[in-house]
């Protein structure tokens, strides 16, 4: 049935890579244009002698939906990927003190006594109401939210009251814990939406009761191996993914979606074209101008957008037995966080996260070396920082930081391999629009049917996959961005062909 339908993707990230692995297993012709030279996108690797770097996300939660586009694309994930669980799951820094939370749940209420008396309870509650409140919310976020009367069916109605979408995530974990460590160590995962938590509608408390009830764990070799994978599966089914070919503009007939038009010139015509670049770069950059009046230049500046993220990639000669996964708190956590998303400027004392994932996997680096991953949240391009001027300074406060308040103390004594990524790179080099690498925010706003839908409105035979839509960022999401649009363009289709056109 599918087997003549030509489908082209835009861009190789990890929402591209899902629905053409499902559409091709499904038996669709897919092919994949990407600008890189590489797959994955922000989800992607790259090496620097012999040390190997993610570029993007540092762990994956909820396996289990990574396993289940593997399975409904004929596949097991664990014959492609070697997924090993992180436990402690990450060390949490407050000045000298340190959290490591468990997915382990009585020896977590047994650290969180000694660390925060009175709290554990709070602990039981808070994963007791959280798992009510996730089982409600996922039949929103695994179904297309594109009208709204999608807000008067039952499985929203059923969820509603679930929602606390009138608190803040904050104000949700105040519900459950006393002391302003323990909350944050709750509430910190709405950077992963490049939100403050002071904002981030309390829906999203469920980011951190996923972890605590899924894992996170680490696939060796890194999470750029997830889109390798992929890529694997895609060219077994015979589908193709061109690196090094960017699109150059969507080809528009009237309101249908064509084909695409590539960089070298050349014409590629589709039955359906999906669309994973950035959203908000395509609409600026790939479709004609003055097509399509909803997501205008002007109107796709007035969105609010996520935080950017300043990055260094150090290859070092020592080994650390650390914790894979560090955040190091802001001695005042609420004034850095509006320093990022309020006044957008560069704070004196940033929240740092760090990854030490050679402890876990050798093959990240050298014998008795190891790959070091930091990243420390900044204000998007919005704030018109100048970062040719600044990105040494910040660097050198950066690790001064990690020099004064963790076990990295030494770190800079054996740095052998550095790269620096700021938001100007993540504009310039990745195309993200305005460096907000967490993609458009998650207020309410911007929120399932005011998100851009997985069935682009403004032409026929476009789609959308990632973080720029429905449902949202972080790859477990993306994923199932891109189960929504696939089984959206699916369904379409065989109604055609059983209607004959």
């Amino acid at each position: 049935m599918s087997k003549n339908k030509r489908v082209i993707v835009i861009g190789a990230g990890p929402g591209g890579l899902t629905a053409a692995m499902l559409l091709a297993s499904k038996g669709y012709a897919v092919t994949i244009y990407e600008k890189q030279s590489f797959v994955g996108g922000r989800t992607s690797s790259f090496e620097r002698q012999g040390y190997v770097f993610d570029r993007g996300p540092t762990f994956l939660n909820m396996p289990h939906i990574l396993e289940e586009v593997f399975e409904q694309s004929g596949r097991n994930v664990h014959d492609y990927i070697d997924l090993v669980e992180v436990d402690p799951m990450y060390e949490l820094k407050f000045g000298h003190m340190s959290f490591f939370p468990t997915r382990k749940r009585e020896e977590m209420v047994e650290q969180i006594e000694n660390l925060f008396p009175g709290n554990g309870e709070g602990y039981r509650r808070f994963m007791k109401e959280e798992k009510e409140k996730f089982e409600a919310l996922m039949p929103i976020l695994q179904n297309k939210h594109d009208s709204l009367f999608d807000y008067g069916r039952w499985r929203f109605l059923k969820a509603l009251p679930k929602l606390t979408v009138t608190d803040s995530v904050y104000e949700r974990l105040s519900t459950y814990f006393d002391d302003e460590r323990l909350r944050l160590s709750f509430t910190f995962q709405a950077k992963y939406l490049g939100m403050s938590p002071w904002e981030c509608p309390g829906a999203f408390t469920i980011l951190s009761y996923m972890e605590h009830e899924y894992g996170i764990f680490h696939p060796i070799g890194g999470v750029n191996q997830i889109c390798k994978a992929m890529a694997r599966v895609i060219e077994e089914e015979g589908g193709s993914i061109h690196t090094g070919t960017a699109v150059k503009s969507i080809l528009i007939d009237g309101s249908s979606v064509q084909g695409v038009e590539l960089a070298d010139g050349r014409k590629e015509y589709a039955d359906e074209v999906i669309v994973n670049a950035d959203f908000a770069h395509a609409v600026n950059h790939l479709f004609p101008e003055g097509k399509g009046k909803r997501y205008s230049p002007k109107k796709m500046e007035r969105k609010k957008y996520s935080c950017s993220a300043f990055m260094l990639y150090l290859g070092v000669n020592k080994s650390y037995d650390l914790s894979h996964h560090t955040v190091v708190f802001s001695g005042d956590y609420k004034k850095n966080v509006e320093e990022i998303t309020k006044q957008k400027m560069l704070s004196e004392d940033p929240s740092i996260y760090i990854q030490n994932a050679s402890v876990t996997d050798k093959t990240l680096a050298p014998e008795g070396k190891s790959s070091i991953y930091i990243l420390a949240p900044v204000p998007n391009n919005f704030s018109l920082i100048d970062w040719e001027k600044h990105k040494d300074d910040f660097r050198r406060l950066v690790l001064n930081q990690i020099k004064e308040k963790t076990g990295f103390n030494d770190l800079e004594d054996h740095i052998e391999v550095e790269e620096m990524y700021t938001p100007t790179d993540w504009e310039y080099d990745m195309n993200v629009y305005k460096g907000a690498t967490f993609n458009l925010a998650h207020n309410l706003p911007q929120m399932m049917f005011f998100r851009p839908p997985n069935q682009f409105k403004e032409f026929e035979h476009c789609w959308l996959v990632g973080g720029g839509t429905h449902p949202g960022s972080g790859l477990p999401t993306i994923m199932e961005s891109a189960r929504i649009t696939t089984n959206l363009l699916h369904q379409e289709n065989i109604q055609q062909e059983r209607s004959g056109t």
